[in-house]
């Protein structure tokens, strides 16, 4: 039955690659994932060695800024998945609970269920996670979770073929969630201090606090910053959670 969802689901991703005319990738196999599994959106997350988490792929800006959401906050089901190498299933609850951050963002961008996976390679080896979204709670049936897990190994393989970097053996085991930012992140959080002479760490809290109070993907905010169209050293945001 599993070299059979494999088969289907492979299949599946060379069909979308070749109607778009397109080589079998990420995009490719998100999109095959997103009709064979009627979601909403889906997003792709990959912690380089060293612990840096980049947005890899997503099907549509909601799935983008759910992704950001995770990474300016430092919480979400796409951590616990990594961390735990398995599935994590979850309902929205933006009063409360868990990732109280990330579950603000989902319910106001109208998602209600969120379906985690890790991406494993080797020896169960995480390089990252994907986000299934939906707007309607519909809990998994054990056929969901397998073709989930089928297409979670597909990205695993894609992402590494494209980042062949992502392996980290000596990280095979993450006893913490993947913390760090992706390099031009750093960047602007260098820059930031270096105008308003505080710290880097200071720098980068004002930066994921306005990322949050204004809605906005934390990438957006480096790229305003290094392009000099935003200036930080007076901004009363305070960190999110």
């Amino acid at each position: 039955m599993e070299e059979r969802q494999d088969t289907a689901a492979w299949k599946r991703v060379v069909e979308v690659a070749s109607a778009a005319g397109r080589p079998v990738a990420l995009e490719s196999a998100v999109t095959a994932c997103v009709e064979d599994m009627g979601a909403d959106g889906l997003g792709i997350s990959l912690i380089t060695p060293g612990q840096i988490r980049t947005v890899a792929h997503a099907s549509d800006e909601r799935s983008h800024r759910l992704e950001d959401a995770q990474l300016v906050s430092g919480e979400g089901p796409c951590t616990d998945a990594y961390l735990r190498r398995r599935i994590v299933e979850t309902d929205v609850r933006p009063a409360g609970g868990q990732w109280p951050v990330f579950m603000r963002t989902a319910g106001e961008l109208g998602i209600h269920y969120v379906v985690a996976a890790p991406l494993l390679v080797g020896n169960n080896v995480p390089v990252g996670a994907m986000d299934i979204y939906r707007t309607t709670s519909v809990p998994l049936l054990a056929a969901d979770r397998a073709r989930i897990e089928v297409y979670a190994r597909i990205f695993a393989l894609l992402a590494l073929d494209a980042h062949p970097a992502l392996i980290g053996w000596e990280q095979a085991v993450p006893e913490t969630g993947p913390v760090g930012y992706p390099p031009l992140v750093h960047q602007a959080a260098g820059a930031a201090a270096e105008t308003a002479d505080v710290p880097v760490t200071e720098a980068l809290a004002r930066m994921r606090a306005h990322a949050f109070s204004h809605q906005q993907l934390l990438e957006d905010i480096a790229r305003d910053i290094l392009t000099g169209r935003l200036r930080l050293e007076e901004d009363r945001d305070t960190p999110p959670g």
